[in-house]
């Protein structure tokens, strides 16, 4: 037991891929031991995060960055140029580990379905979750962009290969786009990495938690200039992932394309790296710029809240109705951000904890429908809540989630971004308060369209939602109910980091 509690996040992080490994070695047409194999490999580090749950320290504040870090494994791995092997949990990335295991599991199970390949498809998916487990615990700049490039073949590939009919060109939109991130970050880490000094060794170095301490800066890296550029490199690579405007355009022909498990983890996780990296990096490494950068994030938070929620209410494909919800959801976290008050950082993180929850739900959901009715068209259903009452159930229910109904986790998500903006940009909130209107319409009026009214007689005898499926949906559905009641237990986890994190930008004259 000491042993796993030692190396949990190492554990955590290397499991699925040891599952992929050993599904590679099988022998083909074993596709049920495969997907018990995947299944299992990514069920234990959901058994993991549990245990870290109970074992976090919530009470931990700290005076400095690294003082907030816990479960930490810190190890040379290339000597010659101090790239160490660095994995910590604080209260920023401990929600989105909890919710990496949790959504790649049910993404593992909800692709029973599939029969193409199924070897290298599982095999990728398990590589992909050790991707974004990576991302979430290094704190080695070198080790978080190694990871964060491990994601992007496996995400090129799914969708490339078992994606719908413009698969190919949505996999490549997605790899040039994200590869455009990649080479920025590369660009700024390699620009940290000669002007930051090691005070232990004197060298170079890649720990990030030196990056975030101002006076091992030298050189050209002092220099207000240098660093508003620096900071703008990984402003656009983590806006590219989140996605923002202008760079969204890839995530609804990467939604529409992937098949539905790969579409789950690409708006549950994937999306909240871009806001996780700003968190992790930009804002404690570049302060003073953070604060001179406030209103251009703010503004930018609001254009995706309003102009994510008018392009969902112009869709005819449910599918697409949701990526463009995502890019509206994913306005609020930014917008949260950007004030720099402990309620709207906090707000901010519990929004992309919540969105990780109900989006997967929603594709999940487009996903059933899409199997039974071989068409996404909102206008080609009808009536359907009278034939697949449990399925009409999910997706009512998925929906109020998303349009923000008080006792849904998004609701407290979305009103504590509001009250820790208010103070900050009354402007800037009372013109995104109006995307909620705006959401709630493309909301209530796909449900209308779609489940009520009279009844297509196609779909007169359309089979019902099945056990595996309400497997999948029931944990998210409960998980944002409870969190909708009573948000504490995730509030709690994350409070005292953020906190801290607010108060080192906040310092900054």
């Amino acid at each position: 037991m000491d042993f796993i509690n030692s190396h949990i996040l190492t554990l955590m992080t290397f499991l699925p891929v040891a599952g992929a490994a050993i599904i590679l070695m099988m022998p083909s047409g074993r596709d049920s031991h495969v997907k018990t194999i995947a299944a299992v490999a990514s069920f234990l580090p959901v058994l993991l995060a549990v245990q870290l749950w109970f074992l976090y320290d919530r009470t931990v504040a700290g005076v400095n960055v690294a003082s907030q870090f816990q479960f930490v494994e810190h190890y040379r791995w290339i000597p010659s140029i101090n790239v160490e092997y660095f994995l910590g949990a604080d209260g920023i990335s401990m929600p989105m580990i909890m919710l990496t295991t949790i959504v790649s599991f049910l993404a593992v199970v909800g692709s029973w379905g599939i029969e193409k390949q199924i070897k290298g498809y599982m095999a990728l998916i398990l590589l992909l979750e050790t991707g974004m487990m990576g991302v979430f615990c290094a704190l080695d700049f070198f080790l978080f962009y190694v990871f964060w490039e491990v994601m992007l073949l496996p995400m090129y590939f799914l969708i490339g290969i078992w994606g719908g009919p413009r698969r190919e060109y949505a996999a490549i939109k997605f790899f040039l786009y994200t590869l455009l991130g990649s080479v920025l970050m590369l660009l700024v880490m390699l620009a940290l990495y000669f002007n930051t000094t090691n005070p232990e060794t004197g060298g170079h170095t890649f720990n990030m938690l030196h990056y975030m301490q101002q006076s091992t800066h030298n050189g050209w890296l002092k220099g207000f200039d240098i660093r508003i550029l620096l900071f703008l490199g990984l402003f656009i690579g983590f806006a590219i992932k989140v996605p923002l405007f202008p760079f969204h355009t890839w995530l609804p022909d990467a939604h529409v394309e992937a098949p539905t498990a790969i579409s789950v983890i690409l708006a549950g996780i994937l999306l909240k790296m871009g806001t996780y990296g700003l968190m992790r990096i930009s804002f404690p490494m570049f302060p003073d710029v953070t604060k001179w950068f406030v209103i251009p994030m703010a503004v930018l938070g609001a254009i995706n809240i309003v102009y994510g929620a008018l392009c969902a209410m112009a869709q005819s494909d449910l599918k697409k109705l949701v990526a463009y919800s995502s890019v509206s959801h994913m306005g609020f976290c930014l917008l949260g951000m950007a004030a720099l008050t402990p309620a709207g950082m906090v707000g901010a993180s519990f929004q992309m904890f919540s969105h990780g929850m109900i989006t997967s739900m929603l594709f999940f959901l487009v996903g059933v429908i899409y199997d039974r009715a071989h068409h996404r068209d909102i206008d080609g259903f009808g009536g359907l809540g009278a034939v697949v009452p449990v399925y009409t159930f999910f997706i009512t229910v998925a929906f109020f989630a998303s349009l923000g109904l008080p006792g849904f986790s998004g609701f407290v998500a979305e009103a504590m971004v509001f009250i820790g903006s208010f103070s900050a940009f009354r402007t800037i909130v009372m013109i995104s308060a109006s995307g909620i209107i705006i959401v709630a319409a493309f909301h209530l009026w796909a449900l209308q369209r779609v489940f009520l009214g009279p009844l297509n007689p196609k779909y007169a005898q359309l089979e019902e939602i099945n056990s595996r499926e309400i497997f999948c949906l029931a944990p998210l559905a409960l998980m944002t109910l409870i969190l909708g009641v009573y948000p504490m237990p995730v509030l709690n986890l994350m409070s005292a980091s953020l906190n801290h994190l607010v108060d080192v930008v906040n310092m900054v004259i």
